[in-house]
């Protein structure tokens, strides 16, 4: 397959700079799986599941993972920013550095919190491709943790943050209300959407919700450089389902309810924790699993998910869970339609392709 088979043409308006207030007035496409579009809003979910059916949330945080600061050098000095996207260790992360070619292993350098005004300091341990570091900082464990947060500004995503600069609505904006660990540098966004309320009534007809954690990296949003997507290599990601959750999950699937993902985080780590049998594991560990159209699904029957972009790992996603005309004629309508796009955008209900 070539990327190019996942290209579209999308208009820069339909990218969303803002959610929907509230998070559930949002736009849902509901996609059968015989093809047909109905338009929705998400508070419309309920009334579009079943009663027994699993919802499955990842419950992690977004930690404040762009840092500014400078590196010196001699009589010299350059700005420096870092996108943290996977801990390393107590006191070392890798992170995506602009401008990469300004900086050699061994370099220093010291980050500026916007707001307080102190100083967090790193050496560059080593440098890898694509503007990628790894970052040895003088503070560790719970105490660089602190840091981080102190330092650190919400990392939105790049076509956000090309148009608009991050503030002090991102700060509660870019979290799900389940947010709980603190370890992601990108929302899982598909999760933005709910509320108590919307919960209660997805409650009341019957759909349990079920929570694991991926620790979603900055590689979600990088392009594909490739022109074979067979040649794209995914980064990994460290991801948890628990025994409780993993022993629930099965058990609704076994008593005929359809499992549905909110977010492509969810998905891709329930699909690595599934054996051929279909049933799910108790997971810790790091995946990089790549879904593309041609892959089995073991365990995921639906997927709630934002509009993504064309030529991206995650447009591939959708198209190998519903198929690939299918989700070619949803994205059409919803141009056409103005749905919103990306991370603060709208939302499809996709159903896995028999």
């Amino acid at each position: 397959m070539l990327v190019s088979d996942f290209d579209f043409d999308l208009p820069p308006e339909r990218i969303a700079l803002r959610p929907a207030q509230p998070r559930d007035a949002a736009r849902l496409l509901a996609v059968t799986p015989g093809g047909g579009l109905r338009d929705h809003h998400v508070r419309d979910l309920p009334d579009l599941l079943q009663p027994g059916d699993a919802l499955v949330f990842n419950d992690t945080r977004v930690i404040a993972a762009r840092l500014h600061g400078r590196r010196t050098r001699g009589e010299t000095s350059a700005a420096i920013e870092a996108t943290l996207h996977k801990r390393l260790g107590p006191d070392r992360w890798a992170a995506f550095a602009r401008p990469a070619k300004r900086l050699k292993a061994g370099d220093e350098i010291v980050f500026i919190g916007a707001e307080t005004g102190g100083c967090l300091a790193a050496r560059v341990e080593k440098l890898g491709e694509g503007g990628e570091v790894v970052l040895a900082f003088a503070q560790s464990g719970a105490d660089l943790d602190a840091a981080i947060a102190a330092h650190g500004a919400m990392p939105l995503p790049p076509y956000i943050a090309a148009r608009r600069p991050e503030d002090e609505r991102d700060q509660h904006d870019y979290q799900t209300m389940f947010a709980r660990e603190p370890a992601s540098v990108a929302a899982p966004t598909a999760g933005l959407h709910f509320t108590p309320e919307l919960m209660a009534r997805l409650a009341a007809r019957g759909v349990s919700a079920h929570f694991l954690t991926l620790e979603v990296g900055a590689g979600t949003f990088l392009p594909v450089k490739s022109e074979f997507v067979a040649e794209h290599e995914m980064h990994a990601e460290r991801g948890i389902i628990s025994a409780d959750t993993a022993t629930a999950l099965n058990a609704a699937r076994q008593a005929g309810g359809r499992l549905v993902c909110v977010g492509t985080t969810s998905l891709r780590l329930i699909e690595s924790a599934v054996d051929e049998g279909g049933t799910i594991h108790p997971f810790d560990g790091e995946t990089d699993i790549f879904i593309t159209p041609g892959y089995r699904f073991r365990a995921v029957d639906g997927l709630m998910t934002n509009f993504h972009l064309p030529r991206s790992t995650l447009f591939m996603l959708v198209c190998a869970l519903a198929g690939a005309e299918t989700v070619r004629r949803a994205y059409a309508h919803a141009v056409a339609s103005s749905y919103r796009f990306y991370s603060y955008g709208d939302a499809s209900l996709l159903w896995r392709a028999v």
